[in-house]
Protein backbone atom coordinates (compact mmCIF):
# COMPACT_ATOMS: atom_id res chain seq x y z
CA UNK A 1 0.00 0.00 0.00
CA UNK A 2 1.58 3.62 -1.26
CA UNK A 3 1.64 6.15 1.18
CA UNK A 4 0.67 9.91 0.68
CA UNK A 5 4.18 11.71 -0.49
CA UNK A 6 3.19 15.22 0.32
CA UNK A 7 5.20 17.00 2.45
CA UNK A 8 4.44 19.07 5.43
CA UNK A 9 7.26 20.69 7.12
CA UNK A 10 5.51 22.92 10.17
CA UNK A 11 6.23 22.56 13.74
CA UNK A 12 3.50 22.35 15.67
CA UNK A 13 4.24 25.85 18.13
CA UNK A 14 3.84 27.36 14.42
CA UNK A 15 0.88 26.25 13.48
CA UNK A 16 -2.13 29.43 13.51
CA UNK A 17 -5.19 27.23 11.82
CA UNK A 18 -6.62 27.25 15.46
CA UNK A 19 -4.72 30.21 17.22
CA UNK A 20 -7.12 32.67 16.01
CA UNK A 21 -10.26 30.78 17.30
CA UNK A 22 -8.79 29.71 20.33
CA UNK A 23 -8.44 33.68 20.95
CA UNK A 24 -11.58 34.57 20.31
CA UNK A 25 -12.64 32.35 22.66
CA UNK A 26 -10.54 33.50 25.44
CA UNK A 27 -7.37 31.96 24.61
CA UNK A 28 -5.70 28.39 25.06
CA UNK A 29 -7.56 25.07 26.89
CA UNK A 30 -10.26 27.70 28.37
CA UNK A 31 -13.02 27.22 25.55
CA UNK A 32 -13.05 23.70 27.03
CA UNK A 33 -13.66 24.79 30.53
CA UNK A 34 -17.19 24.06 32.59
CA UNK A 35 -17.02 20.75 31.00
CA UNK A 36 -18.66 18.99 33.94
CA UNK A 37 -22.00 20.60 34.81
CA UNK A 38 -21.97 21.90 38.59
CA UNK A 39 -25.15 22.13 40.19
CA UNK A 40 -25.21 25.98 40.35
CA UNK A 41 -24.21 28.56 37.40
CA UNK A 42 -23.87 32.36 38.58
CA UNK A 43 -26.39 34.44 36.47
CA UNK A 44 -26.90 38.38 37.32
CA UNK A 45 -26.04 37.85 40.43
CA UNK A 46 -27.56 34.70 41.58
CA UNK A 47 -27.02 31.23 41.79
CA UNK A 48 -29.46 29.30 39.61
CA UNK A 49 -29.68 25.32 38.82
CA UNK A 50 -28.83 24.36 35.61
CA UNK A 51 -31.52 22.32 33.74
CA UNK A 52 -31.25 18.57 33.06
CA UNK A 53 -29.79 19.24 29.34
CA UNK A 54 -26.77 20.77 30.88
CA UNK A 55 -26.24 17.46 31.88
CA UNK A 56 -25.37 16.16 28.60
CA UNK A 57 -21.27 15.51 28.85
CA UNK A 58 -19.64 14.23 25.87
CA UNK A 59 -20.91 13.38 22.79
CA UNK A 60 -21.16 9.53 21.66
CA UNK A 61 -20.61 8.75 17.95
CA UNK A 62 -20.21 5.17 16.52
CA UNK A 63 -16.49 4.61 15.27
CA UNK A 64 -17.24 3.95 11.67
CA UNK A 65 -13.80 3.44 11.38
CA UNK A 66 -13.81 0.27 13.28
CA UNK A 67 -16.42 -1.43 11.08
CA UNK A 68 -14.37 -1.03 8.15
CA UNK A 69 -12.68 -3.95 6.74
CA UNK A 70 -12.92 -4.36 2.92
CA UNK A 71 -11.52 -1.31 1.82
CA UNK A 72 -9.51 -1.43 -2.20
CA UNK A 73 -6.08 -0.53 -1.55
CA UNK A 74 -6.43 2.63 -3.84
CA UNK A 75 -9.51 4.13 -1.40
CA UNK A 76 -7.72 3.95 1.41
CA UNK A 77 -6.01 7.32 0.85
CA UNK A 78 -9.45 9.15 0.37
CA UNK A 79 -10.84 7.13 2.94
CA UNK A 80 -9.04 8.32 5.84
CA UNK A 81 -9.30 11.32 4.83
CA UNK A 82 -13.23 11.45 5.47
CA UNK A 83 -12.76 9.47 8.53
CA UNK A 84 -10.33 12.21 9.81
CA UNK A 85 -12.72 14.70 8.95
CA UNK A 86 -15.20 12.74 11.06
CA UNK A 87 -13.15 13.16 13.84
CA UNK A 88 -13.16 16.57 12.87
CA UNK A 89 -16.83 17.09 12.69
CA UNK A 90 -17.07 15.61 16.55
CA UNK A 91 -14.62 18.06 17.47
CA UNK A 92 -16.46 20.92 16.28
CA UNK A 93 -19.34 19.61 17.87
CA UNK A 94 -18.07 18.86 21.45
CA UNK A 95 -16.76 22.34 21.38
CA UNK A 96 -20.21 23.85 20.75
CA UNK A 97 -21.45 21.33 23.48
CA UNK A 98 -19.08 22.78 26.13
CA UNK A 99 -19.54 26.64 25.23
CA UNK A 100 -23.23 26.70 24.41
CA UNK A 101 -24.46 25.95 28.48
CA UNK A 102 -26.83 28.82 28.89
CA UNK A 103 -28.91 28.06 25.60
CA UNK A 104 -29.08 24.19 26.81
CA UNK A 105 -30.30 25.92 29.93
CA UNK A 106 -33.23 27.52 28.36
CA UNK A 107 -34.10 24.84 26.07
CA UNK A 108 -34.15 21.28 26.96
CA UNK A 109 -33.75 19.99 23.52
CA UNK A 110 -31.39 21.71 22.05
CA UNK A 111 -28.79 19.46 22.19
CA UNK A 112 -30.70 17.40 20.06
CA UNK A 113 -31.78 20.07 17.32
CA UNK A 114 -28.40 22.19 17.27
CA UNK A 115 -26.42 20.03 17.90
CA UNK A 116 -26.66 16.53 17.17
CA UNK A 117 -29.25 16.45 14.62
CA UNK A 118 -26.84 18.52 12.41
CA UNK A 119 -24.14 16.69 13.08
CA UNK A 120 -25.74 13.33 12.32
CA UNK A 121 -26.70 14.90 8.75
CA UNK A 122 -22.94 15.86 8.10
CA UNK A 123 -21.87 12.61 9.37
CA UNK A 124 -24.08 11.00 6.95
CA UNK A 125 -23.07 12.62 3.98
CA UNK A 126 -19.30 11.48 4.62
CA UNK A 127 -20.85 8.42 5.44
CA UNK A 128 -22.07 8.22 1.59
CA UNK A 129 -18.84 9.42 0.14
CA UNK A 130 -17.35 6.88 2.12
CA UNK A 131 -19.23 4.39 0.06
CA UNK A 132 -19.01 6.29 -3.09
CA UNK A 133 -14.83 5.69 -2.85
CA UNK A 134 -14.69 2.26 -1.83
CA UNK A 135 -17.39 1.37 -5.04
CA UNK A 136 -15.67 3.48 -7.46
CA UNK A 137 -12.31 1.41 -6.31
CA UNK A 138 -13.87 -1.97 -6.97
CA UNK A 139 -14.95 -2.69 -3.57
CA UNK A 140 -18.48 -3.36 -2.22
CA UNK A 141 -19.74 -0.98 0.46
CA UNK A 142 -21.86 -1.98 3.11
CA UNK A 143 -24.89 -0.06 3.24
CA UNK A 144 -25.40 -0.53 7.26
CA UNK A 145 -22.62 2.17 7.60
CA UNK A 146 -25.44 4.40 7.54
CA UNK A 147 -26.71 3.14 10.79
CA UNK A 148 -23.48 4.97 12.52
CA UNK A 149 -24.53 8.32 11.38
CA UNK A 150 -26.32 8.78 14.09
CA UNK A 151 -24.41 10.69 17.94
CA UNK A 152 -25.64 10.54 21.70
CA UNK A 153 -25.41 12.64 24.57
CA UNK A 154 -23.93 11.08 27.32
CA UNK A 155 -22.79 12.17 31.10
CA UNK A 156 -19.39 12.05 32.32
CA UNK A 157 -20.16 9.20 34.45
CA UNK A 158 -21.78 6.83 32.08
CA UNK A 159 -18.92 4.62 32.26
CA UNK A 160 -19.89 1.87 28.83
CA UNK A 161 -21.69 2.93 25.40
CA UNK A 162 -25.10 1.55 25.56
CA UNK A 163 -25.97 2.18 29.11
CA UNK A 164 -29.86 4.28 29.23
CA UNK A 165 -29.50 5.23 25.51
CA UNK A 166 -32.36 6.18 23.36
CA UNK A 167 -33.77 2.91 22.16
CA UNK A 168 -31.84 2.20 18.69
CA UNK A 169 -29.29 4.85 20.30
CA UNK A 170 -28.77 6.88 16.87
CA UNK A 171 -30.46 9.71 17.86
CA UNK A 172 -31.23 10.43 22.04
CA UNK A 173 -29.67 13.47 23.36
CA UNK A 174 -28.87 12.01 26.87
CA UNK A 175 -30.88 14.03 28.49
CA UNK A 176 -32.98 11.22 30.14
CA UNK A 177 -29.75 9.52 31.55
CA UNK A 178 -29.70 10.23 35.20
CA UNK A 179 -31.23 12.70 36.98
CA UNK A 180 -26.83 13.04 38.90
CA UNK A 181 -25.31 12.66 35.15
CA UNK A 182 -22.81 15.46 35.47
CA UNK A 183 -24.66 17.06 38.35
CA UNK A 184 -22.15 17.90 41.57
CA UNK A 185 -19.60 17.37 39.19
CA UNK A 186 -16.99 20.18 38.19
CA UNK A 187 -13.84 20.41 35.87
CA UNK A 188 -10.68 20.20 37.67
CA UNK A 189 -10.42 24.34 38.21
CA UNK A 190 -7.91 24.23 35.44
CA UNK A 191 -10.12 24.77 32.40
CA UNK A 192 -10.08 21.46 31.07
CA UNK A 193 -12.28 18.86 30.44
CA UNK A 194 -11.10 16.43 33.05
CA UNK A 195 -9.65 14.56 34.49
CA UNK A 196 -11.99 14.46 37.62
CA UNK A 197 -11.72 13.07 41.11
CA UNK A 198 -13.34 9.88 40.02
CA UNK A 199 -10.75 8.90 37.45
CA UNK A 200 -7.97 8.16 39.74
CA UNK A 201 -7.36 5.35 42.53
CA UNK A 202 -5.16 4.71 45.01
CA UNK A 203 -2.58 2.04 43.74
CA UNK A 204 -3.37 0.43 47.25
CA UNK A 205 -6.63 -0.44 46.37
CA UNK A 206 -5.64 -2.14 42.94
CA UNK A 207 -5.99 -5.97 43.66
CA UNK A 208 -3.01 -7.71 42.39
CA UNK A 209 -3.27 -9.73 38.81
CA UNK A 210 -6.68 -7.79 38.64
CA UNK A 211 -6.54 -6.29 35.01
CA UNK A 212 -9.26 -6.70 33.22
CA UNK A 213 -8.57 -6.86 29.92
CA UNK A 214 -7.35 -9.78 28.26
CA UNK A 215 -5.56 -7.59 25.62
CA UNK A 216 -2.39 -7.09 25.79
CA UNK A 217 -1.07 -10.62 27.42
CA UNK A 218 2.77 -10.83 27.28
CA UNK A 219 3.59 -13.49 24.63
CA UNK A 220 6.60 -14.71 25.94
CA UNK A 221 6.57 -17.00 29.20
CA UNK A 222 9.13 -20.16 29.69
CA UNK A 223 9.08 -22.02 26.53
CA UNK A 224 8.61 -20.93 23.04
CA UNK A 225 10.97 -18.29 22.05
CA UNK A 226 11.96 -17.20 25.34
CA UNK A 227 14.98 -14.66 24.36
CA UNK A 228 14.11 -10.66 24.00
CA UNK A 229 15.61 -7.48 22.05
CA UNK A 230 15.81 -4.19 24.14
CA UNK A 231 16.02 -1.08 21.78
CA UNK A 232 17.38 2.24 23.20
CA UNK A 233 15.75 5.11 21.73
CA UNK A 234 15.88 7.60 24.36
CA UNK A 235 12.63 9.91 25.75
CA UNK A 236 12.71 12.44 22.81
CA UNK A 237 15.47 14.78 24.18
CA UNK A 238 15.01 16.46 20.25
CA UNK A 239 11.32 17.59 21.32
CA UNK A 240 9.91 15.82 18.50
CA UNK A 241 6.24 16.61 18.58
CA UNK A 242 3.46 16.90 16.54
CA UNK A 243 -0.68 16.06 16.79
CA UNK A 244 -0.60 14.14 13.75
CA UNK A 245 -0.93 10.78 13.45
CA UNK A 246 0.87 9.02 10.04
CA UNK A 247 -0.51 5.58 10.73
CA UNK A 248 -4.86 6.30 11.01
CA UNK A 249 -4.62 10.00 9.30
CA UNK A 250 -1.91 9.63 6.82
CA UNK A 251 -2.00 13.10 4.72
CA UNK A 252 -3.82 14.78 7.42
CA UNK A 253 -2.76 17.48 9.35
CA UNK A 254 -3.55 17.02 13.26
CA UNK A 255 -5.13 13.84 12.85
CA UNK A 256 -4.93 12.59 16.00
CA UNK A 257 -6.37 16.31 18.12
CA UNK A 258 -3.40 15.18 20.80
CA UNK A 259 0.07 15.59 20.82
CA UNK A 260 2.57 12.92 20.59
CA UNK A 261 5.60 11.91 22.06
CA UNK A 262 8.11 10.40 19.41
CA UNK A 263 11.19 8.55 19.59
CA UNK A 264 12.83 6.42 17.40
CA UNK A 265 12.31 8.03 13.60
CA UNK A 266 12.70 11.73 13.22
CA UNK A 267 10.70 12.67 10.37
CA UNK A 268 7.78 12.02 12.09
CA UNK A 269 4.32 13.63 10.69
CA UNK A 270 1.45 12.88 8.54
CA UNK A 271 3.03 13.38 5.08
CA UNK A 272 6.22 11.21 5.68
CA UNK A 273 6.06 8.41 3.52
CA UNK A 274 8.06 5.41 3.71
CA UNK A 275 10.54 6.12 1.67
CA UNK A 276 11.39 9.50 4.43
CA UNK A 277 11.29 6.83 7.24
CA UNK A 278 13.80 5.06 5.60
CA UNK A 279 16.40 7.84 4.90
CA UNK A 280 15.80 9.67 8.34
CA UNK A 281 17.61 9.71 11.21
CA UNK A 282 16.85 7.87 14.41
CA UNK A 283 17.12 8.54 18.05
CA UNK A 284 18.11 4.74 18.61
CA UNK A 285 21.48 3.88 19.68
CA UNK A 286 21.17 1.54 17.02
CA UNK A 287 21.45 3.55 13.84
CA UNK A 288 19.77 0.28 12.21
CA UNK A 289 16.73 0.62 13.75
CA UNK A 290 14.79 3.93 12.48
CA UNK A 291 11.37 2.27 13.89
CA UNK A 292 8.69 5.03 14.66
CA UNK A 293 7.99 5.07 18.25
CA UNK A 294 4.89 7.56 19.48
CA UNK A 295 2.51 7.92 22.02
CA UNK A 296 -0.10 10.36 23.19
CA UNK A 297 2.15 12.89 26.12
CA UNK A 298 1.15 12.73 29.81
CA UNK A 299 0.43 16.33 31.18
CA UNK A 300 0.34 17.56 34.32
CA UNK A 301 -2.29 20.28 35.09
CA UNK A 302 -0.47 23.00 36.40
CA UNK A 303 -1.67 26.03 34.29
CA UNK A 304 2.13 26.11 32.57
CA UNK A 305 1.51 27.51 29.27
CA UNK A 306 3.19 24.96 26.49
CA UNK A 307 4.34 26.17 23.07
CA UNK A 308 1.04 24.26 22.00
CA UNK A 309 -1.07 26.32 24.76
CA UNK A 310 -3.12 28.12 21.36
CA UNK A 311 -3.05 25.31 19.03
CA UNK A 312 -5.00 22.59 17.48
CA UNK A 313 -3.74 19.21 19.00
CA UNK A 314 -2.83 21.10 22.36
CA UNK A 315 -4.80 23.85 24.39
CA UNK A 316 -7.21 25.00 21.93
CA UNK A 317 -8.70 21.36 21.97
CA UNK A 318 -8.22 20.75 25.76
CA UNK A 319 -4.98 19.07 26.06
CA UNK A 320 -3.55 21.95 28.65
CA UNK A 321 -0.78 22.20 30.82
CA UNK A 322 3.15 20.80 31.52
CA UNK A 323 4.02 18.08 29.08
CA UNK A 324 5.64 15.13 31.17
CA UNK A 325 8.67 13.24 29.11
CA UNK A 326 9.39 9.88 30.80
CA UNK A 327 11.95 9.44 33.03
CA UNK A 328 11.98 5.79 31.29
CA UNK A 329 11.22 4.64 28.17
CA UNK A 330 11.58 0.90 27.65
CA UNK A 331 11.48 -0.91 24.58
CA UNK A 332 11.60 -4.46 24.52
CA UNK A 333 10.78 -7.27 22.28
CA UNK A 334 9.81 -10.98 22.86
CA UNK A 335 8.97 -14.08 22.01
CA UNK A 336 5.58 -16.21 21.88
CA UNK A 337 4.96 -19.02 24.67
CA UNK A 338 4.69 -21.32 21.41
CA UNK A 339 7.43 -21.33 19.00
CA UNK A 340 9.96 -19.53 17.36
CA UNK A 341 8.64 -15.53 15.59
CA UNK A 342 9.40 -14.46 12.18
CA UNK A 343 10.60 -11.52 10.88
CA UNK A 344 7.83 -8.31 10.98
CA UNK A 345 7.98 -6.55 7.41
CA UNK A 346 9.30 -3.25 6.79
CA UNK A 347 7.31 -0.92 7.43
CA UNK A 348 4.77 -2.88 9.17
CA UNK A 349 2.10 -0.60 11.01
CA UNK A 350 0.57 -1.77 14.55
CA UNK A 351 -1.37 0.53 16.71
CA UNK A 352 -2.72 -1.42 19.86
CA UNK A 353 -4.90 0.84 22.33
CA UNK A 354 -7.82 2.22 21.45
CA UNK A 355 -7.79 6.27 21.52
CA UNK A 356 -11.88 6.13 21.47
CA UNK A 357 -12.30 3.69 24.11
CA UNK A 358 -14.30 5.74 26.82
CA UNK A 359 -17.15 6.02 23.78
CA UNK A 360 -16.12 2.91 21.79
CA UNK A 361 -16.09 0.29 25.04
CA UNK A 362 -13.49 -2.05 25.92
CA UNK A 363 -13.03 -3.87 22.19
CA UNK A 364 -10.09 -2.43 21.33
CA UNK A 365 -8.55 -0.48 25.28
CA UNK A 366 -5.32 -2.00 26.08
CA UNK A 367 -4.35 0.77 28.72
CA UNK A 368 -2.23 -0.70 32.05
CA UNK A 369 -0.92 2.08 34.96
CA UNK A 370 0.87 0.99 37.69
CA UNK A 371 3.70 2.60 40.30
CA UNK A 372 6.80 1.22 40.73
CA UNK A 373 6.96 -1.27 43.25
CA UNK A 374 3.18 -2.10 42.45
CA UNK A 375 3.56 -3.45 39.09
CA UNK A 376 1.63 -6.76 39.95
CA UNK A 377 -1.21 -3.87 40.44
CA UNK A 378 -2.55 -2.65 37.07
CA UNK A 379 -5.30 -0.80 35.94
CA UNK A 380 -7.12 -0.11 33.15
CA UNK A 381 -9.62 2.75 33.74
CA UNK A 382 -8.47 4.83 36.43
CA UNK A 383 -4.65 7.04 36.48
CA UNK A 384 -2.75 5.35 39.73
CA UNK A 385 -1.84 7.35 42.86
CA UNK A 386 1.17 6.08 43.95
CA UNK A 387 2.80 6.77 47.06
CA UNK A 388 5.75 9.13 47.55
CA UNK A 389 9.04 7.42 46.12
CA UNK A 390 7.08 5.37 43.54
CA UNK A 391 6.71 6.42 40.18
CA UNK A 392 3.46 6.04 37.57
CA UNK A 393 4.12 4.14 34.72
CA UNK A 394 2.39 3.08 31.44
CA UNK A 395 2.65 -0.38 29.76
CA UNK A 396 1.64 -1.46 26.38
CA UNK A 397 1.98 -5.06 24.70
CA UNK A 398 1.52 -4.60 21.44
CA UNK A 399 -0.46 -7.52 19.01
CA UNK A 400 2.27 -9.93 18.41
CA UNK A 401 0.39 -12.37 15.36
CA UNK A 402 0.83 -10.80 11.61
CA UNK A 403 -1.21 -12.46 9.18
CA UNK A 404 1.67 -12.69 6.66
CA UNK A 405 0.54 -10.49 4.24
CA UNK A 406 -0.16 -6.59 5.09
CA UNK A 407 1.52 -4.10 6.46
CA UNK A 408 -1.62 -2.77 7.24
CA UNK A 409 -5.23 -2.92 6.65
CA UNK A 410 -8.71 -0.54 6.25
CA UNK A 411 -9.55 -0.04 10.07
CA UNK A 412 -5.16 -0.64 11.12
CA UNK A 413 -6.18 -3.79 12.92
CA UNK A 414 -7.15 -6.95 10.94
CA UNK A 415 -3.67 -7.75 10.11
CA UNK A 416 -2.50 -8.22 13.25
CA UNK A 417 -4.32 -9.61 16.47
CA UNK A 418 -3.33 -10.85 20.28
CA UNK A 419 -2.30 -14.10 21.45
CA UNK A 420 -4.85 -16.39 22.60
CA UNK A 421 -5.53 -17.52 26.05
CA UNK A 422 -2.71 -20.71 25.33
CA UNK A 423 -0.28 -18.07 23.90
CA UNK A 424 -0.53 -19.23 20.34
CA UNK A 425 -1.08 -17.01 17.32
CA UNK A 426 -5.18 -17.86 16.16
CA UNK A 427 -5.46 -19.55 12.76
CA UNK A 428 -3.92 -17.76 10.14
CA UNK A 429 -1.81 -15.71 12.06
CA UNK A 430 2.16 -15.96 12.74
CA UNK A 431 3.36 -15.06 15.95
CA UNK A 432 6.30 -12.13 15.17
CA UNK A 433 8.51 -10.60 17.89
CA UNK A 434 6.01 -8.96 20.43
CA UNK A 435 6.82 -5.22 21.14
CA UNK A 436 6.44 -4.09 25.07
CA UNK A 437 6.99 -0.69 25.72
CA UNK A 438 7.16 0.85 29.56
CA UNK A 439 7.15 4.27 30.51
CA UNK A 440 7.95 5.74 34.14
CA UNK A 441 7.35 9.28 34.87
CA UNK A 442 8.39 11.10 38.00
CA UNK A 443 4.66 12.80 38.47
CA UNK A 444 3.81 14.74 42.18
CA UNK A 445 0.66 12.80 42.98
CA UNK A 446 -2.87 14.54 42.41
CA UNK A 447 -4.49 15.75 45.92
CA UNK A 448 -8.12 14.91 45.67
CA UNK A 449 -10.01 16.84 48.24
CA UNK A 450 -14.05 17.65 48.82
CA UNK A 451 -14.29 15.49 45.83
CA UNK A 452 -12.26 17.48 43.38
CA UNK A 453 -8.55 16.94 41.89
CA UNK A 454 -5.91 19.52 42.11
CA UNK A 455 -3.11 19.56 39.28
CA UNK A 456 -3.99 16.28 38.33
CA UNK A 457 -1.77 14.66 35.17
CA UNK A 458 -3.69 12.89 32.56
CA UNK A 459 -2.79 11.51 28.77
CA UNK A 460 -3.76 13.86 26.17
CA UNK A 461 -6.77 12.75 24.13
CA UNK A 462 -9.51 13.59 21.54
CA UNK A 463 -11.96 16.34 23.43
CA UNK A 464 -14.82 14.16 23.65
CA UNK A 465 -12.60 11.66 25.06
CA UNK A 466 -12.44 13.41 28.51
CA UNK A 467 -8.50 12.57 28.90
CA UNK A 468 -9.86 9.16 30.84
CA UNK A 469 -6.89 6.96 31.17
CA UNK A 470 -8.62 4.22 29.36
CA UNK A 471 -7.79 5.92 25.99
CA UNK A 472 -4.06 5.46 26.76
CA UNK A 473 -2.48 3.51 23.18
CA UNK A 474 0.78 3.47 20.99
CA UNK A 475 1.87 3.38 17.28
CA UNK A 476 4.70 1.61 16.20
CA UNK A 477 6.02 1.41 12.52
CA UNK A 478 8.78 -0.83 12.08
CA UNK A 479 11.94 0.55 9.72
CA UNK A 480 14.48 -1.56 11.39
CA UNK A 481 17.14 -2.99 8.46
CA UNK A 482 16.91 -6.29 7.36
CA UNK A 483 20.10 -7.37 9.14
CA UNK A 484 18.89 -5.89 12.53
CA UNK A 485 15.20 -7.57 12.07
CA UNK A 486 17.11 -10.80 11.48
CA UNK A 487 19.31 -10.29 14.63
CA UNK A 488 16.06 -9.65 16.86
CA UNK A 489 14.68 -12.69 15.61
CA UNK A 490 17.63 -14.72 16.13
CA UNK A 491 17.99 -13.43 19.87
CA UNK A 492 14.48 -14.55 20.42
CA UNK A 493 14.49 -17.76 18.97
CA UNK A 494 17.48 -18.65 20.32
CA UNK A 495 16.49 -17.71 24.39
CA UNK A 496 19.68 -14.74 24.45
CA UNK A 497 18.78 -11.13 26.10
CA UNK A 498 20.11 -8.50 23.34
CA UNK A 499 21.00 -5.08 22.89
Amino acid sequence: MGRNTRKRRMPLATKVTAGAAALALGGGGLIWANFHASAHEENAGHNRTTSQAAQVATIDCPDVGQQLSDVPDRARGEVDGELASMDQQITDAYQRLVTTRRAQDGDPQFVRNSILGPLKDRRKALIDRIKLEINRAGGQADDSLDQLAGCTGRPADQQQPGDGQDGDGQDGDGQDQGQDGGQNQDDNGNGAAGPVAEDFIDINDVQPNSRGLQNGLAANGDSGSTGSFTTDCGVNENNLFNSDNLIAAPGVDNGAHHTHDYVGNQDNDAFSSDEDLAGADTSCQNQGDKSTYYWPVLRLQDGTQEFDANDQGGGAEGNVGKILKPAQAELKFVGNQQGDVVAMPRFLRIITGDAKSFVNGNANANSSWSCTGFEDRQVTDKYPLCPEGSQVVRTANFQSCWDGQNIDSANHRDHMAFVQQDGSCPNGFQAVPQLQIRLVYDIPAPVIETGRVRNPYAVDSFPEQLHKPITDHNDFINVMDEDLMNQVVECINSGEDCQ
